[in-house]
């Protein structure tokens, strides 16, 4: 019978434990992993949830009366005229104006909507940096864990700020997306101290595909609450991801450590695995020693300037549909937001992360008669962007390792701003009609930016470890020695089978 501390040491190195002898489906790390993954299906829903939830709360009907009132679409009759083929009927003015989809009772304009939905990018660049920062100074649990709690209690009170008025939404925007700027760059300081470089793609691209996952959930979700949901639909959305995240909070705090060194629960042989791997390139910070971060060498460095222009281009993209593609869908594809059609197309929210920007062209060129396609085109872009969490978004890692948190702070800053340019320029084109023509547009400047910065990274992105991120630490051959001991005196202890 094997004790659950067997292992058996590295022939090429007497020194160093044999990878094959450490637990996987029984390890701390892959527990770390699935709390990981459902984490972000919960940060991501949160930050998610108002794109679908506002086609739900504002009145539609009356925006387009208002925006139309100076627009060719009405009539010399009075007459609203919308193709029967892409989902709406004609109404004239003497009756009621019959719609597929169902409208809310708040009456905000494609401005107001477009500055709430960009008022999350605002608080969520200004914590990157300073969260990578406050991860590696005081430990990714916590501020991962306070972030979290943070974002569950401004969805809460989402349902409140929106009844009382669109500024306090923004507010509570704002401070959503300074809790959710914070999440990324903890966890990667987390896996920094956790995740062993021969396992890294897995366990970090498993975590982060929480993220898609998220969006997968919460899209259909949310637009089946709006319709069924208590408290009047839409508001459901925001109490019920709000529990399940706090939930998850409670889990995360008990549940996890900063680093093996501090798990109560890992096995000797997989710590001692973990620390071994980790070599030279996590940083420790002695006892009374300030923190000291590289950051000249961090700003000079090209492959950094590779994974910012990265993160620059798939958020563009990314941005620019996660918040327009319930409106995309509804306005140009006339997808009912309550249908079982659209909620099969809504797990494409982040479309161009890591997709070609053929894609993107490909998508400008459809029209409402072409419902299936795009769902086609949208699931094919889903696809590929899952390949981002084992490259350019764990290249931090690769490069620089203790201070992974801090490098993906700087790059998803560069990235986060286009949170808040992209539906400003989206507006600006699609200000008119939200027509295919226009919507064209915006997903050639999207390809455009997407397959320069992909030749970008091709040319200065590395995946090496960088003389700067390199710290000295001398192998622990003592603690191997004992932990040999420790494993043999297991052993003879235990009877034969």
């Amino acid at each position: 019978m094997k004790s659950k501390d067997s292992f058996t040491v590295n022939s090429a190195n007497e020194n160093t434990i044999d990878p094959k002898s450490v637990p996987w489906w029984t390890s701390s790390r892959l527990g770390l992993a699935v709390l990981g993954f459902f984490g972000f299906i919960n940060i991501y829903a949160l930050r998610v949830n108002l794109s679908v939830a506002i086609v739900c709360m504002v009145n539609a009907t009356a925006v387009r009366l208002n925006s139309n009132s100076e627009s060719d679409s009405v009539n010399s009759t009075n007459s609203i005229n919308v193709p029967s083929s892409c989902g709406l009927i004609s109404a004239d003015a003497n009756a009621t104006l019959v719609r597929k989809f169902e409208d809310g009772d708040i009456i905000w304009d494609k401005t107001t909507q477009g500055l709430i939905l960009g008022s999350f990018f605002w608080g969520y660049l200004a914590t990157q940096i300073l969260g990578g920062w406050l991860a590696v100074k005081f430990g990714g649990k916590r501020v991962l864990g306070i972030s979290m709690a943070l974002c569950s209690l401004c969805t809460f009170m989402t349902p409140i700020a929106a009844h009382t008025g669109y500024v306090f939404l923004m507010i509570i925007r704002i401070i959503l997306g300074i809790g959710s700027g914070s999440v990324f760059p903890s966890m990667h300081t987390i896996w920094g101290k956790w995740a062993p470089p021969q396992e890294r793609s897995k366990l970090t691209a498993f975590t982060y595909a929480g993220a898609q996952a998220g969006i997968v959930v919460t899209f259909p979700v949310s637009s089946l609450l709006c319709k069924y949901g208590f408290a009047g639909g839409w508001p459901s959305i925001f109490y019920i991801l709000g529990s399940t995240s706090s939930l998850w909070v409670v889990l995360w705090m008990v549940l996890t450590s900063d680093s093996p060194e501090q798990h109560k629960r890992i096995s000797d042989v997989e710590r001692l695995y973990i620390r071994q791997s980790l070599q030279n390139t996590v940083h420790k910070k002695g006892p009374g020693k300030k923190l000291k971060v590289p950051w000249k060498s961090i700003f000079t460095s090209m492959p950094v300037y590779a994974i910012i222009m990265s993160n620059i281009a798939s958020d563009w993209g990314g941005y620019t549909l996660l918040t327009n593609i319930p409106t995309y869908m509804k306005e140009v594809l006339k997808l009912d937001i309550t249908s079982n059609f659209f909620g099969h197309a809504t797990h494409l929210g982040k479309l161009s992360k890591v997709t070609p920007g053929l894609l993107l062209i490909g998508l400008g060129h459809l029209d409402c008669t072409m419902k299936g396609l795009a769902i086609a085109l949208l699931a094919i872009g889903v696809s590929f962007s899952g390949l981002q969490y084992s490259g350019f978004l764990i290249n931090h890692m690769d490069i620089a390792p203790a201070y992974a948190g801090i490098l993906f702070g700087i790059s998803n800053s560069a990235g986060a701003t286009m949170g808040f340019i992209s539906p400003a320029v989206v507006g600006l084109i699609t200000e008119k009609g939200q027509s295919i023509v226009e919507w064209r547009t915006v997903f050639y400047i999207g390809a455009s930016i997407y397959l320069t910065s992909a030749l970008f990274y091709l040319i200065f992105g590395s995946g090496e470890l960088q003389k700067w991120a390199v710290e000295e630490k001398t192998l622990d051959v003592e603690e191997l020695n004992m932990l040999e001991d420790k494993t043999e005196t297991k052993k003879s202890k235990e009877p034969e089978s």
